[in-house]
């Protein structure tokens, strides 16, 4: 009983500490969403107000942002891009990490150091050869030319790589028993088993995608091909005295992948934990 009590009572510290810390990292998101809703001159007074009165808050960032620029075709521009990358990645990889884990073919291991060297290339050196690519084959300012070389990922194939490894033996004898046929055991029995690593790959993959600035920046050239991350480094670069719209433009990113974030997290711990238990 003593131990019970002095374990809860030293919890408590670290609990307050804990608290203090995330509320300490969650401030500037505070800050944007709670100013989104301020006149600019509530927003650049000295000294600030951190939550102002009820009857100061405003609309009209919100209503200004969407007149000053097309936010809702970025945004859908956004959610294609997002999700047009990574719905195929998650098919594509999982079927590369399901081969290099349960199959045996000469060279297995020397192809797959091969593509985990390829990690320490920064996208930056590959950025210009994948750009005359795109642009010799006619895809450049196309949605193809934006989404299909987003498809294949090292790192998605080594974490599924590593699930599929982590799994036993005795599932696929056993299906191949029963009569499945090679990608019957890959979909109906082995896919399910490492849902929560795709559910960690899927947040990961949309959240990277949604705010990927470079790769869209360079590959469409139409304002009507911009994504939500484009569009409003755009506007913040040319408007930057309007403050509250571009709070309210960043909101509108920031709203989806935190509902993202808040609904996934039990599946992405365990993606993670479940992954790293042998590679």
């Amino acid at each position: 009983m003593y131990h019970r009590i002095r374990k809860k009572a030293l919890s408590v510290p670290l609990m307050v500490f804990l608290l203090a810390l995330s509320f300490l990292m969650l401030t500037p998101i505070i800050w944007m969403l709670v100013s989104s809703f301020k006149p600019d001159v509530q927003i650049i007074r000295f000294p600030p107000t951190f939550f102002p009165a009820l009857d100061r808050l405003t609309m009209a960032n919100y209503v200004n942002v969407q007149r000053r620029i097309q936010i809702f075709v970025y945004a859908r521009n956004s959610i294609l891009y997002a999700l047009g990358v990574t719905i195929p990645a998650m098919a594509i990889n999982s079927l590369a990490g399901y081969s290099f884990a349960r199959y045996r073919f000469p060279g297995r291991n020397t192809i797959f150091i091969i593509l985990l060297a390829t990690m320490m290339v920064p996208f930056q050196v590959i950025m210009v050869p994948t750009f005359l690519i795109i642009f010799s084959i006619g895809w450049y300012n196309t949605f193809a030319g934006l989404l299909i070389p987003r498809f294949a990922a090292v790192y998605w194939i080594f974490l599924l790589r590593a699930a599929f490894t982590s799994l036993p033996k005795e599932l696929e004898e056993a299906a191949r028993i029963d009569g499945l046929s090679e990608f019957g055991i890959y979909s109906r029995i082995m896919l399910p088993q490492v849902y929560p690593t795709l559910v960690t790959m899927f947040i990961l993959s949309v959240n990277g995608n949604w705010n990927d600035l470079i790769w869209p920046l360079i590959i469409t050239a139409s304002p009507n091909m911009r994504t939500l991350a484009n569009g409003l480094a755009m506007f913040v670069g040319t408007n930057t005295i309007e403050y509250g719209a571009a709070f309210a433009g960043a909101s509108i990113a920031l709203v989806p992948m935190l509902l993202l974030y808040i609904f996934g997290q039990k599946y992405f711990v365990e993606g993670q934990i479940t992954a790293g238990i042998k590679g």
